[in-house]
């Protein structure tokens, strides 16, 4: 039948009675992530974020404000030490029995430092006398803090001071390997100061010479709150 309306693929262009043509196809681009799942992933990343910052805070709070912040009308009485000193692990250390003392037994707790010969003069008492006043005035934190005496020779320790200062330790170590640890301000010597060192065995701070109880007192109580979230008493 003449004047037929059938079609087939690609008929108008190819000629009577020739092979029919390919389909041809358009490929696309493949279809991008939204605007709003990248907005999603970015929140979800800092979401996570903070919660790992929340779960530190208490220490780094702690850590940034005595070791970082140094304001000029700062309020603490004793010298901070920056960068912080870690105690030497090879520290010779030895008790009075001349039994060998681990250094790394004097970490995880915080430490007020007497260094002074074995014949304890009048600086070395007092020393040692605010030592164990400061301690009790710390209440229910005095615990979370150690007596330690450096003795620097081999001078015998007269009982009658052992008896005073119940509770402290007392180790034997010479003077130049503590040196090498702690240091006395410029013009100073060793036993004239009050040392503090903290839980991880950093020496932290440094009191001055002939210094005033009452300050220190501050100092020590300051170190104690700051630190209330993450240190416990006893090793």
């Amino acid at each position: 039948m003449s004047g037929s309306n059938s079609f087939a693929p690609g008929s108008a262009d190819r000629p009577e009675g020739g092979p029919p043509e390919p389909l041809s196809f358009t490929v696309h681009t493949m279809p991008r992530p939204s605007v709003d799942a990248d907005r999603r992933t970015r929140a979800g990343r800092l979401k996570m974020l903070l919660v790992l910052l929340v779960c530190a805070a208490p220490v780094i709070a702690s850590y940034f404000t005595y070791y970082v912040i140094r304001p000029e009308g700062r309020t603490n009485y004793g010298e901070l030490i920056l960068p912080q000193r870690p105690l030497p692990e090879a520290l010779p250390l030895r008790d009075l029995q001349g039994q060998p003392v681990a250094a790394t037994s004097l970490k995880d707790q915080w430490l007020l430092v007497v260094v002074a010969g074995g014949a304890c003069d009048e600086r070395c008492e007092r020393h040692l006398y605010l030592q164990r006043q400061l301690r009790e005035t710390l209440g229910k934190d005095r615990d979370r803090l150690d007596k330690v005496w450096f003795v620097t020779d081999e001078a015998a320790v007269r009982p009658e001071v052992l008896q005073a200062i119940p509770g402290a330790q007392v180790l034997r170590v010479p003077q130049e390997s503590l040196a090498e640890w702690l240091a006395p301000a410029e013009g100073r010597q060793l036993p004239d100061h009050l040392y503090v060192v903290d839980p991880l065995g950093n020496w932290m701070m440094r009191f001055p010479a002939e210094a005033d109880a009452n300050k220190v007192k501050r100092d020590l109580a300051k170190l104690m709150r700051a630190s209330a979230s993450w240190d416990r008493p006893g090793r």
